[in-house]
């Protein structure tokens, strides 16, 4: 499909679902209720026309980088300038009024906590609205203290949020600080306080051993009951438990499927690859990274959405339709590219390309050994890291891939370094039968994170700029035709 079709079937998609806005590079332009829209030319670079009688702009597209359904995101030229911009169409969801009430409820609450724990500073900033000029949440209470002629900034996760919410504090509190630092307030912000709910601080304080030194982080727990503060030593509360699943597990559970994800493998050995789960004691097979069946105790079981069938000789029909509908939807050229099969898992789709030949991202690395879903855990938390790999002078290697893009990739990256440098600390990869007969450095492990080079988060960098030096980590920018080969545009 052309460029300019698909951008005019999508947009008719988007607009179609609901209430919307229009933001570029970050800042909210205008609601798309009362915009009228063109797309003109059929070329490799269609133009779009958004227009009402108080405003009006045009714009070139390169490309669609992220199309769900919270926001339809579009690369776009605009003349003088050398750099694409960021053009969204971004869903407007209404908050609850329950929502918005228990919001103005914590707010209030948590003026009086500072004013208590705080006495000789004073508040003169608090909200919770999102900006989206620079990244910031509105899953969030953010503000500024004052004291004499210095300045502190805050900010506090609300009661009841999601654990992601929590963990994902820090990226925005760090954007908040760069924020407070480079605005009316600068060289006045003397730090950053940042408030979680009582025993919620474990993933954070762990974080926050990534933060360069130089960035003045405080970490507070607050308790409900007693409404009070408590200072929280990152060095203590983050020391949690990490460990690696020994890949003999994973050896062993392999074993026990083999006889019978044999036979499916072989009906396309280029698109399906088998991944065991050795915590749920469970093989999934994918393909091209979409999970489409697993075996399970000596049974197979397919499908997708999670809607799973016993693969039996009365179901073989149904199986054999759904490879058959994969083949067709989940291939690189496929012509029907908003099929659901063909957007669904777009990074795991990533990572089958990346684990198929590793120097394509970068030659230095030794394809030999690449580990996938490398299972870790951090205090009853887990986390995937994408690819492991090592290098061919023995330095371990974390990839990390995105398909879209996405503000928490430094900080979430930083979290699978510190593990990883602990395993390395502790000579565990050799001992749990990672690369062997291989040498490894004791070096701390390099970083890669891989994206489309349009999907990077305008914040990436500022975000790099607050981790420890130690942490080094190379930007591989990608071509929007991934799906079809990786070809390597920008390495910084």
């Amino acid at each position: 499909m052309q460029l300019a079709a698909e951008l005019e079937a999508s947009l008719r998609e988007f607009t179609a679902a609901g209430p919307a806005e229009l933001c570029e590079n970050g800042g909210r332009l205008v609601p798309l209720s009362g915009l009228s829209w063109e797309v003109r030319g059929f070329g490799e670079k269609p133009l779009l026309h958004i227009w009402s009688e108080q405003y009006n702009l045009t714009r070139r597209v390169i490309a669609i980088t992220d199309h769900s359904e919270a926001r339809l995101v579009l690369a776009v030229e605009r003349f003088g300038r050398s750099r694409p911009d960021r053009l969204e169409f971004v869903r407007t969801e209404f908050e609850r009024p329950a929502r918005k009430l228990a919001r103005e409820e914590y707010c209030e609450r948590l003026k009086n906590l500072l004013a208590r724990e705080f006495p000789d500073e004073t508040l003169e900033s608090l909200t919770t609205s999102a900006d989206l000029e620079h990244s910031l949440s509105g899953n969030y209470a953010r503000g500024v203290l004052k004291h004499g002629s210095s300045h502190t900034a805050f900010l506090a996760v609300p009661d009841g949020e999601t654990q992601d919410t929590l963990n994902n504090s820090l990226t925005f509190g760090l954007l908040w600080l760069e924020r407070m630092r480079n605005s009316s307030y600068r060289g006045s912000i003397g730090g950053l306080r940042l408030i979680v709910p009582k025993d919620c601080c474990g993933i954070v304080a762990h974080r926050l051993a990534a933060v360069r030194a130089g960035l003045p982080i405080t970490l507070y727990e607050r308790d409900a009951a007693r409404e009070a503060l408590e200072t929280i030593d990152p060095r203590r509360a983050g020391n949690l438990i990490t460990w690696l699943v020994p890949r003999r597990e994973s050896d062993a559970l392999l074993a026990q499927a083999r006889s019978a994800i044999d036979p499916i493998v072989a009906l396309d050995r280029k698109s399906i690859t088998v991944h065991p789960s050795a915590s749920s004691r469970e093989v999934f097979l994918r393909y091209r990274g979409l999970a489409f069946a697993r075996w399970d105790d000596g049974r197979v079981f397919f499908g997708s959405q999670d809607l799973f069938r016993e693969l039996t000789p009365s179901t073989r029909p149904a199986f054999e339709q759904l490879l058959d509908q994969l083949q067709i939807y989940r291939h690189p050229l496929a012509s029907a590219t908003r099929h659901t099969l063909y957007r669904a898992q777009a990074e795991r789709w990533l990572e089958s390309i990346v684990r198929d030949d590793v120097t394509r991202v970068d030659a230095v690395l030794d394809n030999r050994f690449v580990y996938t879903q490398v299972f870790a855990g951090v205090g009853g938390e887990h986390g995937i890291i994408d690819v492991l790999t090592i290098t061919r002078y023995g330095r371990l290697a974390i990839l990390e891939l995105k398909a879209s893009e996405h503000i928490h990739l430094p900080v979430q990256a930083a979290d699978y370094w510190l593990r990883v440098r602990r395993h390395l600390e502790l000579g565990e990869f050799a001992a749990y039968g990672y690369f062997p007969g291989i040498e490894i450095q004791q070096a701390p492990p390099l970083v890669y994170l891989v994206a489309p080079a349009l999907q990077f988060h305008p914040m990436t960098g500022v975000l790099l700029g607050c981790l420890e030096r130690q942490i080094e980590v190379v930007r591989v920018g990608l071509t929007e035709s991934w799906r079809r080969g990786i070809r390597v545009v920008t390495r910084q």
